[in-house]
Parts: structure tokens; C-alpha cells; sequence
């Protein structure tokens, strides 16, 4: 269960660390201004809308640490590694002169919101 004072610490974090004030911030994800002051002052409990608004806005915001307060604010990158292993396989590709561009099937890029895009050359 949601601890609604907590979560308004959470969510009044969110607000200031991205210097908004709670106009700009209900504008952002598309709330009204009264919501924002109801959760803040601990009145009403944020619905699942509400949170999925917040998140969508603002990838950097962790969804359980916004929740339960477990995690890190604002996201790190998960992947902080690559191990070398994997150079060296990207080295032997990108030395290879005799690849054309019909050798590659697809190209994917992937956000650190955790989307991505495909492309086909």
C-alpha cells in the first residue's frame, strides 16, 4: 500500500529537481492543478493514471521508487559496462572492409528510457 505522505515527499522531489512549479508540472503530464495539490498536501492518494502520466513525462523517474521509495532518483544507466570480450568482436567488425551494407539485416538503438527504434537498411 502507498504511503501517501511519503509519496508526496517523492513526488514534491520529482517537482523541484526539475525546478517546476505544480502548474508547470500538472500542465506537463497533463493534469489539473488541483490534483497535484490534493496528493502534495496528502488529501487524495495518486491513481494509477496519475502515476503512469508522471513517468511518461519524466522517464528519469523511477516507478517502484516513486511508489515505495526503494531505487534511486533520477534513473541511473543500467548498463554501465561493456565487457571487453565485446570490443574485440567490434573491432573484427569494423575492420572488415569487405562488408557492404547489404550484409546488415537490422540496425537497433535503444534509449535510456527503454525504448528503441529499428531500422532496416
Amino acid at each position: 500500500m502507498i504511503n501517501s505522505s511519503d509519496f508526496s515527499h517523492r513526488l514534491q522531489k520529482v517537482i523541484e529537481f526539475y525546478d517546476e512549479t505544480a502548474s508547470s508540472f500538472a500542465e506537463k503530464i497533463g493534469v489539473q492543478r488541483s490534483s497535484i495539490s490534493h496528493i502534495l498536501s496528502g488529501r487524495n492518494k495518486p491513481s494509477l493514471d496519475f502515476v503512469m502520466k508522471v513517468l511518461h513525462a519524466y522517464p528519469e523517474v523511477e516507478l517502484y521508487w516513486l511508489l515505495n521509495g526503494k531505487g534511486q532518483f533520477p534513473k541511473t544507466n543500467q548498463i554501465s559496462e561493456v565487457p571487453e570480450s565485446n570490443f574485440s568482436i567490434e573491432k573484427e567488425i569494423s575492420n572488415d572492409n569487405n562488408m557492404s551494407s547489404t550484409d546488415i539485416e537490422k540496425i537497433v538503438i535503444f534509449y535510456n528510457n527503454g525504448t528503441f527504434k529499428s531500422y532496416k537498411p
